[in-house]
């Protein structure tokens, strides 16, 4: 693959998991992992897997999730998926709706096989914030809504959030591309575009545009 300087945002994967609670740091683990993997902005590959936690979760997760205790009960372990997930991804940059959260779940469940994730990630919630800023919300099932892009499969599900991620990534760079003029993306002008305040966002594109051409 390019360098890391070199890599193109419509060349990631994009990650999505569903989780027992909101934190590792508290003991939460990850029930089931979504990714799909772009090339040149096109889809080339899928993975998914549900995760036996080692315990029952919360009525209240099954209930949000649609993931229940009976799924779990014969699913494989962490340490079995998160091997197999660690050779899909690669050395892959990642995209994720939310991606602290997503993050902390991949880094803690990869380092109960001591495996670490060395790339970088973006977060495509921040940079919807910059884009759209109009956006009644910058919740993913509002965006998908707002920029009428059509719903894969049930929302928080790891797969189909990840889906409808990767539609709402490779969407926001399509008009990023028409705004600013701007052909070649790079991942980490998408990052930065992240922590640009939202107020400089459109002015920080357009002399991206400018000094690309």
């Amino acid at each position: 693959m390019n360098t890391r300087s070199q890599r193109q945002a419509d060349t990631a994967i994009v990650l999505d998991f569903e989780t027992t609670g909101l934190s590792p740091d508290h003991g939460d683990r990850a029930i089931e992992i979504g990714a799909v993997r772009i090339e040149n902005g096109r889809i080339t590959d899928r993975f998914q897997r549900l995760i036996n936690p080692g315990r029952r979760i919360s009525s209240f997760i099954e209930g949000y999730t649609g993931i229940t205790n009976i799924m779990l009960r014969d699913a494989p372990p962490s340490n079995e998926v998160m091997t197999e997930f660690s050779e899909f991804i690669e050395d892959f940059d990642i995209v994720a709706h939310n991606a602290s959260f997503d993050r902390r779940f991949l880094e803690a469940e990869l380092k109960q096989i001591r495996q670490r994730y060395t790339g970088e990630f973006a977060c495509s919630m921040l940079v919807s914030r910059r884009v759209y800023p109009n956006a009644p919300s910058h919740k993913l099932g509002t965006l998908v809504e707002y920029k009428s892009i059509p719903a894969s499969g049930t929302f928080h599900r790891a797969l189909a959030d990840a889906e409808m991620t990767t539609h709402l990534w490779l969407r926001m760079l399509d008009d990023i591309t028409s705004r600013h003029c701007i052909a070649n993306i790079p991942f980490s002008l998408m990052q930065e575009l992240s922590r640009v305040s939202k107020a400089c966002a459109t002015a920080y594109l357009h002399r991206w545009g400018m000094e690309s051409q």
